[in-house]
């Protein structure tokens, strides 16, 4: 026969083997395919959701800076306006444009509206598309002092039409403004406002205030060089950035949430990878026969690890293919009924539309077919080794197993896991404790098969021979047991590691609330917004009503300490420098007050401002507070579920003093003896401003944040969801290939008197045993997961600590429900393999 066709005579051989495979054993690929699929679909929909509102943000974020080269803001949210003509008269600048960007209340809103107040003759020239369009009847309405312009969205939310009145709010007191047309052109979705900026500046109070200055350079100018040397020229009180530093602030803002919901939706495809490689494996020793006869028919090892890897392949195309269908659909929903944060937060405003992604797509169809070809990597290559003559007697299939327990690689792994949970955070991203995470998880259940043997050797036997003869074939064959081990232990592990991890967070975070929320009742601004605040005079009513024991003020205002990164949150209340501790939850020791010196200004850092600034207890800092370079102490670092970007805590006295601001946005009141909240309420509803405040009791408030804390979590139970029916698919695959594989075994015990009940029950006794120490081991190595979790990932990521909480009640009805899942899964799959005839299953026997 010449060489062509004998190629062509193997071809065909493939496609048929491929062809009797897929017909023989439909059911265990549709669920390797499936599992496959789940993993790439939920990676995708996180990147599709994610992908697509970092887009939109980042497009609505440069809309508002138009065509500006560059822009000067200040340290601190408003400058003043004497700024601008000396830029406007910079040598090198073509075109300066002032803007008043304030977040305005609206009664009866629970957020803000963006207002941009903006010269119009010098908008027109930056930033065309944010230029109010009045009627051809009106066209000096771009100037007049009543007259604002909403986007389409801003409309909508508003219920406003031309002509109409639009109410909003300046501290305490009504704005009332007159609807003049809509804007040039806005994103989908982007609630915005225009004004004239004079008009601005007079309605909230900031006259002789600016938020930025945006400059369009002359032709020629090096942005770069101009920007650097501006910088220098206007020092530490100003910031110069280009237009795509918002895009890197958003970036830098949402990098971590991105990578971790990736991650996490990752877990479910590194998981399919195991139950790939469980039935792969279990196939292709139950092919043993079929492998050596093509040997020695004359199939190479090269063509017969072809041919094992081309059928994994296969189940990682269909499965990628699924994958990434499932991925769009579920993205698709989402944005349409849910939003576009997945719970994050970091994306307000926006209305997305998901886009195919050819880059994306890629990506996780490779991911699909790769953990599929990885799977079934190490069956070919011991198919391939083992010699055809053993290969077609039975009793061989332990043998094939013995390589998986060499302990040697497993062990490499897990010290090498172990080494990477100190290594630092690669670009803000815990990359090594990512690595360590898959390596410890990938080095336990490298280790199965000789943690198998040992532990059921070392067994106590009983007088059951059911259970004897199960303890037997589980220590002597702890090959083909760890495989179909290994999808319970993968999954289980998992699902205990995430548990502890969102446990910790939650308690710790319901620790932190009870500890912060130490006051009766909490008042603030209603709708938010940083415009204007209780003055003095309203202060001192709001603490004299009736029922108000006392009432602590606090004043939040922002800090732009790097051009690169999001601004710093500036928190102004009451806090007793001799005992922080009372206000706030503390991390470690507190510099004592015979520390600080005398020119120096005591403040409290978050542990964001540890990782993001270098801060520590003691160390000397100059901020931008109150127009100049004020020189602060850290005396202390406090803990901040709320605030990755950094947060800072004063003294309201010291904020004061520094910077002559005497309002307040948030007030915390411990009610007289005797007097309700509902009293305390009331009295403050009677103010003249009382329509104008937002009440909330501690009860309240918790709830709320606990219910946007399982909102932002909602992904990770799914996958919890998602690796229980992944590793219950695993040990149903597994087992009733195995069950299929020991018919002979079975009809050798049914000649010696073994009854079809008692063939059941061992391998009942067989799965329950092997789910034991599955779920043993998986707790162990969960644990261990977990703990960089909680202490590496999560700090690196989100620049937070947390105490450690395990969820015990969880964890066991999660492993109850497992164990009798694969008992149960067991006894279906052995109905068939005792169904076949004793004589005819031990006549196969050679």
């Amino acid at each position: 026969m010449s060489g062509a066709r004998m190629k062509h005579g193997f071809d065909t051989l493939a496609r048929w083997l491929l062809a009797a495979q897929w017909r023989s054993h439909r059911g265990r690929a549709l669920v390797a395919v499936l599992t496959i699929a789940l993993g790439v679909g939920l990676g995708y929909a996180v990147q599709l959701i994610n992908g697509a509102a970092f887009n939109e943000f980042s497009a609505a974020a440069r809309s508002l800076s138009g065509q500006a080269d560059l822009q000067v803001r200040g340290a601190q949210p408003f400058i003043d306006e004497q700024i601008y003509p000396r830029l406007a008269t910079h040598a090198g600048v073509a075109v300066a444009s002032p803007v008043l960007e304030v977040d305005a209340a609206v009664p009866g809103k629970s957020a803000p509206l963006k207002l941009l107040g903006a010269d119009v003759f010098r908008a027109r020239r930056i930033a065309p598309d944010l230029v109010g369009v009045p009627s051809p009847q009106a066209p000096l309405d771009v100037l007049a002092g009543d007259a604002i312009f909403l986007s389409s969205a801003a409309q909508t939310w508003l219920g406003a039409r031309n002509g109409a009145p639009v109410e909003l709010q300046n501290g305490t007191a009504p704005v009332m403004l007159r609807m003049a047309g809509g804007i040039a052109r806005t994103r989908p979705g982007q609630r915005i406002a225009v004004m004239d900026i004079a008009a601005v500046q007079t309605h909230f109070a900031l006259e002789g205030k600016l938020s930025r200055v945006d400059l369009q350079l002359a032709r020629g100018v090096d942005r770069e060089a101009f920007r650097q040397t501006l910088q220098r020229e206007l020092g530490a009180r100003f910031v110069v950035t280009e237009t795509s530093d918002v895009e890197s602030r958003t970036d830098r803002l949402s990098r971590a949430y991105r990578i971790n919901m990736n991650v996490l939706a990752l877990v479910a495809l590194f998981t399919g990878a195991f139950l790939v490689f469980s039935t792969q494996a279990a196939g292709v020793v139950r092919r043993r026969a079929q492998f050596a006869l093509l040997r020695v028919l004359g199939m190479t090892r090269a063509a017969l690890v072809r041919q094992i890897m081309v059928e994994g392949a296969l189940l990682g195309v269909a499965g990628g293919v699924l994958g990434i269908a499932l991925g769009f659909t579920v993205a698709a929903l989402a944005l349409r009924f849910f939003g576009s944060d997945l719970g994050g937060g970091y994306f307000p405003g926006v209305e997305p539309r998901v886009a195919f992604e050819p880059v994306a797509s890629g990506i996780f169809l490779a991911l699909g077919i790769g953990v599929a070809l990885a799977g079934t990597l190490a069956p070919a290559l011991e198919a391939a080794r083992t010699r055809p003559a053993p290969a077609l007697k039975a009793g061989s299939e332990e043998a094939a197993l013995t390589p998986l327990g060499t302990p040697w690689p497993a062990l490499a792994c897990l010290v090498l896991g172990a080494a990477l949970t100190q290594a630092p955070p690669l670009f803000e991203t815990p990359v090594a404790g990512y690595v360590a995470v898959a390596l410890l998880l990938v080095g336990g259940i490298a280790l199965m098969p000789r943690l198998t043997a040992s532990a059921f050797r070392r067994a106590p036997r009983s007088r059951s021979a059911v259970a004897t003869l199960a303890l037997a074939r589980l220590a002597n064959a702890p090959g083909q047991a760890s495989i179909a081990m290994g999808g319970v232990l993968s999954s289980f592990t998992l699902i205990v590691a995430m548990a502890i991890m969102v446990t910790s967070f939650r308690v710790s975070v319901e620790d932190w609330l009870a500890h912060l929320l130490s006051a009766d009742l909490y008042v603030r601004m209603a709708s938010g917004g940083d415009t204007g605040g209780l003055d003095p005079a309203q202060q001192a009513q709001l603490a004299a009503a009736d029922g108000v024991a006392h009432a602590a003020f606090t004043r939040t205002s922002k800090l732009t300490l790097d051009a690169a990164k999001p601004p710093v949150v500036l928190i102004a209340r009451e806090l007793d420098a001799a005992d922080p501790g009372a206000t706030l939850q503390m991390t470690g020791a507190v510099l004592p007050t015979s520390a600080w010196r005398a020119d120096e200004t005591p403040v409290w850092a978050s542990e964001a401002m540890v990782d993001l600034y270098g801060y520590r207890v003691g160390e000397r800092v100059t901020l931008p507070v109150g127009g100049k370079d004020a020189r602060f102490v850290v005396a202390g670092i406090w803990r901040d579920y709320v605030r990755q970007t950094g947060a800072l805590q004063m003294r309201i006295g010291d904020y004061r003093k520094l910077t002559g601001d005497l309002t307040a946005t948030d007030i915390a009141i411990t009610l007289r003896a005797g007097s309700s909240a509902a009293q305390v309420i009331g009295a403050l509803k009677r103010l003249p401003f009382g329509g104008t405040l937002e009440f909330s009791q501690p009860g309240e408030i918790r709830a709320r944040t606990l219910t946007i804390f399982d909102r932002s979590f909602a992904v990770t139970y799914l996958l919890e969801a998602v690796a229980i029916v992944i590793g219950l698919f695993g040990v149903g695959a597994t087992f009733s290939m195995q069950t299929l594989a020991r018919a002979r075994e079975f009809g050798m015990l049914r000649h010696v008197g073994v009854t079809r009940a008692q063939i059941l029950a061992l391998l009942a006794s067989e799965a329950g045993w092997l789910t034991l120490l599955g779920i043993a081991l998986g707790c162990l190595l969960g644990f261990a997961i977990s703990l960089i979790l909680v202490f590496v990932v999560n700090p690196q990521s989100f620049h937070w600590s947390m105490s450690l909480h395990v969820p015990w009640t969880p964890i066991a009805v999660i492993a109850c429900v497992m164990l009798a899942s694969s008992c149960a899964t067991a006894v279906l799959s052995g109905r068939r393999a005792v169904s076949v005839d004793a004589v005819r299953a031990v006549r196969e026997d050679w």
